[in-house]
């Protein structure tokens, strides 16, 4: 009978728990944590299976001699006397590989040198002949651990990593490791639960689908390997191993019988997607496995019962409701783009939270399991917490969080509570007026669909304000009075304009933001104004988009311009567009998701000088779950840009500022002065076919007759202006341009 000996097996940080299950049922037993690794009880059959069968080690390590750490000459004594005969067949090559623990300093070479004379001076003392060292394709590896008071000498059993099963033809940047594919899979229960529905909507080469066929057809992942370590060994029981392997290989051909599990993988990048093909079938699992083509962006729900969508319509979960009993019908399992392949880390957040709305829209009451660099990232997808996963990719360290997809809250209506009980008598005109521009404003806002929206604007002299809805806050901002107006008396029917507001709305006053507005110039439109660092999520046609009531000039979301950004979305099906003067790229965010009829822009450029906009802009995509591969962000100066610039487009928006003196531009910027040359560069970059809008909100703005004459130029101001802006319709002037024939 095959003795049992010691095995120490390596694995990622964070594993301990599920690898420690899993050497269990590989036949291993006395489970014992090291540090990074677990030692196991087992014969010679079961290293075979940890090597074969594991889908959670790194390596296994068959210990063969421990000596006392600081002192060479010992190691090299001791080594001496150990009987290397019976580990290294005869003519074989060797190489010696070397680790230290955590906060041991000692010289690694060093000791693998006189480790690797005294097997040397052991062969040649016994045979006379010098075992040969090769450090590409060794047929024995040996496995040096030192740490700070002994010194581990082991036989790498495994060979190279076992993360590596073979079957990655192709990869794609940052790819995650197969074994922690295969952790997050186990950590959610796969296969046994999800009853074989799996969607990976970020899937890049493929991994996660991979590991999750393999493990549903019960292959061992050992299986594709043309060499492990112990082949080199002369211990090594080739029938033992055969007769292993050959189970191994009934079980895989018994699997694939099994009936198909559904497995869908989406990405927005085709290259990886190919890759993610390229790897099924070298895995021999392509048959189970779907890819398309898709952003985040993509699967929305409406898309969910398409053929070309992928998701098959029988996934759309049986909802029974938070907190009552349900079967889970499928698993979410999916590795994004968790800040190394992004350039911003701040919008990492916002695309987790644009994953977590969209599982929520898309499948609610499936399980999830979801790698994050940040725990707070994590946190942002809205999962019903289960379990957290601390984990390393590489030297990276991530989070594993898997729990349940909640149901989507319904969306509350548009309504606003409040009375006219109690209010002084002299805030009544403006309290009723203020009541006659919500009622119509809320019937209007509810026909069109429209959430953010401005409701009062100076419409009484002595009430010089404007107030803006978002969705359920407002923002109060007071004209600065003219300095012939009493301050104190500006102070108090200012004071008195918020009692008013919060009564006829119903609002507490964490719900009302305040602001003066006064003329700026100059780069003071970029500058922060307030330090409280709040954004809020707004919803605009099909785009969610953030929005900061107090730190700010503007908001990031100019309301004017509600009706124009939902034509561009209309309009950009498949086009190029490009955004110039994009402040917080709203219009960018529309042009990419379209209308949800047409589809989207195919790409779209966003170009401002504003690094704090620009940012702003990408957390924005990155909320919608747009790829960063399709929508670029350019700081520059417009002007200097478009010189330069050589790529045309079918779709582009020009709304520059009044006026600009900025020190990153060439020069200041006029509307009036200089936005004849602005538009002959832009239109220079107009495809043939394509459309130009042009807006302004400079009220004493004449366009260049030259421009007309040049180009079709229609003015569509009209066409441009919203419901909520109807009593003031010179707030911004629009054009159309386009070539003529």
């Amino acid at each position: 009978m095959e003795k049992t000996r010691e095995w120490v097996i390596t694995g990622a940080d964070g594993l301990d728990d599920l690898l420690v299950d899993e050497l269990l049922a590989l036949g291993g037993s006395e489970p014992r944590r090291l540090k990074g690794a677990i030692a196991v009880q087992g014969d010679l059959a079961a290293g075979y299976r940890f090597c074969l069968w594991s889908r959670l080690a790194s390596r296994v390590l068959m210990p063969l001699l421990t000596v006392p750490s600081g002192n060479p000459d010992r190691m090299f004594d001791d080594a001496l006397k150990y009987p290397w005969e019976q580990v290294l067949r005869p003519g074989a090559t060797f190489v010696i590989r070397s680790a230290a623990a955590k906060g041991v300093s000692t010289h690694t070479h060093f000791a693998a040198l006189r480790l690797k004379d005294a097997i040397v001076d052991r062969f040649r003392q016994r045979t006379g002949d010098r075992p040969s060292i090769d450090t590409e394709n060794p047929d024995l590896s040996l496995h040096l651990f030192i740490e700070a008071q002994q010194l581990t000498i082991s036989l790498d059993f495994s060979g190279d990593s076992l993360h590596k099963r073979g079957y990655r033809l192709a990869q794609t940047d940052a790819p995650l490791k197969e074994n922690l594919a295969s952790a997050m899979l186990m950590q959610a229960g796969w296969p046994a639960r999800g009853e074989g529905r799996l969607f990976d909507p970020l899937c890049g080469s493929g991994t996660v689908l991979i590991e999750a066929a393999l493990m549903w057809a019960d292959a061992a992942p050992g299986l594709p390997r043309i060499h492990f370590g112990f082949d080199g060994w002369a211990g090594h029981q080739a029938e033992l191993w055969k007769t292993i392997r050959d189970d191994a290989v009934a079980r895989r051909l018994a699997g694939l019988q099994r009936p198909a599990p559904r497995l869908v993988g989406f990405d927005a990048d085709g290259e990886a997607l190919a890759c993610a093909h390229r790897n099924a079938e070298s895995a021999g699992v392509s048959q189970w496995i779907t890819l398309s083509q898709r952003s985040i962006a993509e699967w929305r729900a409406p898309a969910l019962n398409s053929v070309a969508a992928c998701l098959p319509a029988e996934w759309a979960a049986d909802v029974t409701g938070a907190g009552q009993n349900y079967s889970v019908p499928g698993l979410v399992a999916t590795n994004p783009p968790y800040g190394e392949r992004l350039g911003d880390e701040g919008s990492v957040r916002y695309l987790y939270r644009a994953i977590g709305r969209q599982l929520r829209e898309t499948l609610p009451c499936w399980d999830a399991v979801v790698l994050a660099a940040d725990i707070t990232h994590a946190d942002a997808l809205g999962l019903e917490h289960k379990h957290t996963l601390r984990l390393y990719n590489g030297a990276l360290p991530i989070f594993a969080r898997h729990g349940r997809i909640l149901p989507a809250e319904p969306e509350l209506p548009l309504a606003f509570e409040g009375s006219l009980d109690d209010l002084p008598e002299e805030g009544m005109d403006f309290a009723n007026r203020l009541q006659k521009n919500l009622k119509v404003s809320l019937k209007l806002a509810q026909q069109q669909d429209v959430r953010c929206f401005r409701l009062y604007d100076a419409d009484l002299q002595e009430y010089n304000i404007a107030i803006d809805v978002y969705e359920g806050r407002l923002q109060v901002q007071e004209y600065a009075p003219p300095k012939t107006v009493d301050p104190a008396k500006a102070e108090a029917r200012f004071k008195l304009a918020l009692q008013i507001i919060r009564k006829v709305m119903g609002l507490h006053r964490d719900k009302v933001f305040l602001k003066v507005r006064e003329r700026q110039s100059g780069k003071q439109q970029y500058e922060k104004q307030g330090k409280a660092g709040k954004f809020f999520e707004v919803r605009e046609g099909q785009a969610t988009l953030l929005v900061n009531l107090t730190d700010y000039l503007d908001t990031g979301l100019f309301l004017d311009h509600r009706p124009m950004r939902l034509r561009i979305a209309a309009e950009a099906a498949g086009k190029h567009f490009l955004n110039l003067f994009a402040y917080t790229g709203t219009v960018s965010v529309h042009a990419a998701l379209g209308d949800g009829i047409h589809g989207g822009a195919e790409t779209t450029t966003t170009v401002d000088m504003s690094a704090t906009y620009l940012g702003w802009a990408d957390r924005n995509l990155a909320l919608n779950g747009l790829p960063d591969s399709h929508h670029r962000l350019i700081q520059a100066d417009v002007m200097a840009w478009l010189k330069d610039e050589r790529d045309l487009y079918d779709l582009i928006f020009v709304d520059p500022p009044t006026f600009s003196n900025s020190k990153r531009m060439d020069s200041d910027f006029d509307v009036q002065r200089d936005h004849g040359h602005l538009l002959r560069l832009s239109m220079s970059r107009l495809a043939p076919g394509g459309t130009l809008y042009f807006s302004n909100n400079f009220r004493k703005f004449v366009l260049d007759e030259a421009l007309q004459a040049k180009f079709d130029v229609t003015d569509i101001s009209a066409e441009t202006i919203g419901f909520d802006y109807e009593r003031d319709p010179k707030i911004h002037r629009c054009w159309r341009f386009r070539h003529r024939v």
